[in-house]
């Protein structure tokens, strides 16, 4: 009998990231750490009740995410981005970070087989803490090099008004 919703989970391997000011794709990102948030745990005891206390919602904070990516002659936009945060060539004059905008919105889509777009998180406020721009080089492997890219951030969100994703079905024999 046939399911009218999805009851199986996500693939983890079609998604794409992508500027928030742009609709491309940063091309050829391979890999990117989960999103995570934790939220620091504040324990109170009043002077009345030695024996137990309550827990309080604390600071929250974003972990870091890192895009990686196949290494090109031709793409330069980690490097771009990376070098508006502390530029080599502009530190002896004391204007290592471009202030104005070291800082980018990214957006991360997950499809599903179909091709669909099922969800989107925006991260807000990222810039580059850590640059890498090829891997270790080894003679005797047969690897890709990548490049990453750890991202600072001040926090994520669910698109929740995305519309839910059609059923895809190949009885159609037209198709």
């Amino acid at each position: 009998m046939a399911t009218t919703k999805r009851v199986d989970p996500l693939k983890n391997f079609r998604f794409r990231v992508r500027y928030s000011d742009s609709v491309e794709p940063i091309v050829g990102v391979s890999k990117i750490t989960g999103l995570k948030r934790s939220t620091e745990v504040i324990k109170h005891r009043g002077g009345g009740d030695p024996s137990t206390s309550s827990k309080l919602p604390g600071r929250t904070e974003y972990d870091p995410i890192v895009l990686e990516r196949g290494v090109t002659t031709d793409a330069l936009e980690f490097e771009k981005w990376t070098n508006k945060v502390w530029s080599f060539r502009n530190a002896a004059s004391g204007r290592e970070t471009s202030l104005r905008d070291f800082r980018r919105d990214i957006v991360i889509d997950v499809y599903d087989e179909a091709g669909q777009k099922v969800l989107s998180y925006q991260v807000f406020n990222c810039w580059v803490s850590e640059y890498q721009p090829v891997s270790d080089f080894d003679a005797n492997a047969n690897a890709v090099s990548i490049q990453h890219i750890r991202l600072e951030n001040e926090g994520w969100v669910r698109d929740v008004d995305l519309p839910p994703p059609g059923e895809v079905s190949f009885d159609d024999p037209t198709g």
